[in-house]
């Protein structure tokens, strides 16, 4: 087959008996009456030949004996390209490129000079992720059809892959250097930015906006050269130059506060928010960004502000709306969030989200019956049903009501089983002074199998929580002995042995290895105070008086930086105010023990603080007005 084909058409030189030559064009993506014909051809061998033509052609038989009609005999390799095309489409739009692949290679062997046919193998083989054959095949339509520009990009785009920079310019420049056109311009401007050549990005970002002076790309483009070199002030007066083109335009105004978010300037940021809100009044999506940007800022004043018009224009965004009430609890606005919820659920009360916000508000608020009331609005068909039911069961034991806490922890594991469950009315058993049932929760949980880290561990704390410390002991030595690196189980064998006053080299290096774990956990970071604490007192009842100061200094740094960690902490202030008695300084251990009360005390872990402070405070003769009567 000679002459030129194009990705339309397909021309085909045939020659007849006498010598003469025909040429003929055919569109393989249509299908012409050439293609009818021989479909019809197929669906008459499909039928059956001699059910069609049986009978007379003009309806009535002849008396003539019939001529016996031959099979119709059609072989593949004598099908013309289009009938592989056809097949090859069929395959193709129904997903399996393997079989399209296989219909165009078969077309290609019948006509090769059609640029259309390797033009499509190529796209063909990037679908079935051969990237080799899609190039080899792309490189034969380009040399087929030089000026096919939806061949040349597809070939830039494998070429760009590759990282093969050479043969991209190559199919995307013309002959003087210059980019094809506006899609090619651009994908040489990625590719030049991704090297970070920020002179030839920016000309060819400027080449683009020349190229289609209508569009944005070529504007932002270079937007994007001067932000990636840092350089926030050519960057926001091209984007200002493309509002003067383009006024008002709102990707401008985002790419405008993307420049000043990424320059550092919230200020700047908030400023171009206001600005779009003058062209885009109670615009969604800006508000959303400005309000972001002001808790950014820690302006919750504007924060609230601008969610309350959120909410105000869009009533039924229930997402801002508990966002609003959550940044009004935050701001320890409890009044005015729990306000703002019981308006919308007295018009609209089937929102359990909403409701289980408003119980969380009302218990901040300390109001129980009212945060009761709340989260027993949420039924057992919503799905944060369980959440408020262990609120309930919280509220329940904070006023005291240990036995209904547990029936309803209780219901709660009927319900879902979950082990987090059964630990915590294991808890409640204990403290209702049923240890042994708590044990028997746990011991159940194990399930026959000795290698739970997380019941073992519970267990221990069981144990420990009443003062049998041995059985707490051995309890995480089983632990530890699975888990060598579990921190928490390493830092209460270390703390354990640091109350009683042994073991306490063996206690430094576990409770070390825990830091080493762990090292922004502040409590562990007191245990290992307090085991110097506890060195320095046995240093200095053996009178070994340097050494117990220099225990003394690190006991000190150890504890300040567990107050760090936590961010305050009752038993850490009281550590800290040993440290401070057992060196003498009577002053700064009152300081620590009025501090440690004004935290959050916790009289198990600390039942002798109050006892400590009141001492202190008659040895200095301050009575009952703190610290600062001693001073």
């Amino acid at each position: 087959m000679g002459g030129s084909v194009n990705r339309t058409a397909i021309s085909r030189r045939v020659e007849t008996r006498d010598g003469r030559t025909l040429e003929s064009r055919s569109h393989y993506p249509r299908l012409p009456g050439a293609h009818l014909v021989l479909i019809g051809l197929l669906l008459l061998q499909a039928i059956g030949c001699a059910g069609v033509f049986s009978g007379s052609p003009f309806g009535a038989e002849s008396g003539a004996r019939k001529r016996p009609v031959p099979p119709l005999r059609i072989v593949r390799d004598e099908r013309a390209a289009d009938y592989d095309v056809l097949i090859g489409e069929s395959a193709a739009a129904e997903g399996n490129f393997g079989l399209a692949r296989a219909a165009y290679e078969r077309a290609a062997e019948k006509d090769p000079e059609a640029a259309f046919l390797h033009d499509r193998l190529a796209r063909l083989a990037w679908q079935l992720e051969d990237v080799e054959g899609a190039l080899a095949e792309a490189e034969l339509a380009f040399e087929l059809a030089p000026d096919d520009l939806e061949i040349r990009l597809f070939l830039g785009r494998l070429y760009r892959l590759r990282r093969d920079f050479d043969g991209l310019d190559r199919v995307l420049r013309d002959a003087a250097g210059r980019p094809l056109d506006a899609g090619s311009a651009y994908s040489l401007f990625q590719v030049a930015l991704e090297r970070r050549d920020y002179i030839e990005a920016e000309n060819l970002a400027r080449q683009l906006a020349e190229l289609e002076p209508d569009q944005l790309r070529g504007r932002l483009g270079l937007a994007t050269v001067y932000e990636q070199k840092k350089d926030f002030d050519s960057a926001e007066e091209v984007v200002r130059r493309g509002l003067e083109a383009f006024p008002d335009h709102f990707l401008l105004f985002m790419r405008l506060a993307q420049i000043e978010r990424e320059r550092g300037d919230p200020v700047g940021e908030i400023e171009v928010y206001r600005e779009v809100l003058v062209s885009h009044p109670n615009h969604y999506g800006i508000l959303q960004r400005l309000g972001q940007a002001q808790l950014d800022m820690n302006n919750i004043d504007g924060a609230i502000e601008t969610f309350a018009q959120v909410v105000e224009n869009y009533p039924e965004d229930v997402n801002s709306l508990r966002r609003l009430a959550s940044i009004e609890f935050s701001a320890g606005r409890y009044k005015s969030a729990a306000d703002r919820l019981e308006a919308v659920l007295e018009s609209s009360p089937n929102q359990p989200e909403l409701t289980f916000a408003l119980g969380q508000i009302r218990r901040a608020l300390e109001d129980d019956p009212g945060a009761l009331a709340a989260f027993n609005r949420i039924g057992p068909a919503e799905a944060n049903y369980i959440d408020a039911r262990l609120q309930i069961a919280a509220l329940l034991e904070t006023q005291g009501n240990t036995v209904e806490a547990l029936m309803e922890i209780d219901r709660l594991r009927e319900l879902r089983p979950n082990r987090q469950l059964d630990f915590h009315a294991a808890a409640l058993h204990i403290e209702l002074g049923n240890f042994d049932d708590g044990v028997a929760i746990l011991e159940g949980a194990l399930a026959g199998t000795d290698e739970d880290l997380e019941v073992l561990y519970q267990l221990g704390v069981l144990y420990g929580g009443q003062d049998k410390t041995d059985d707490a002991l051995r309890y995480m030595q089983r632990v530890l002995a699975l888990d060598p690196d579990n921190a928490n189980a390493l830092n209460y064998i270390g703390y354990s042995w640091a109350e009683r006053g042994e073991n306490l080299d063996e206690a430094e290096k576990l409770i070390r290895r825990a830091i080493e774990i762990e090292p922004e956990d502040g409590y562990i970071t007191d245990s290992l105070g307090w085991v110097y604490y506890k060195m320095a007192e046995g240093l200095f009842a053996e009178s070994r008086n340097e050494e117990a100061l220099w225990a003394l200094k690190q006991a000190h740094e150890q504890l300040l930086q567990a107050a760090k960690l936590t961010g305050g902490d009752s038993v850490v202030s009281e550590h800290l105010g040993d440290v401070f008695l057992l060196r003498g300084d009577k002053s700064g251990a009152l300081d620590y023990y009025e501090e440690a009360v004004e935290l959050e005390l916790r009289e198990e872990e600390q039942p002798n603080l109050l006892e400590k402070l009141d001492q202190l405070r008659r040895d200095l003769g301050s009575g009952a007005g703190g610290a600062n009567a001693a001073h």
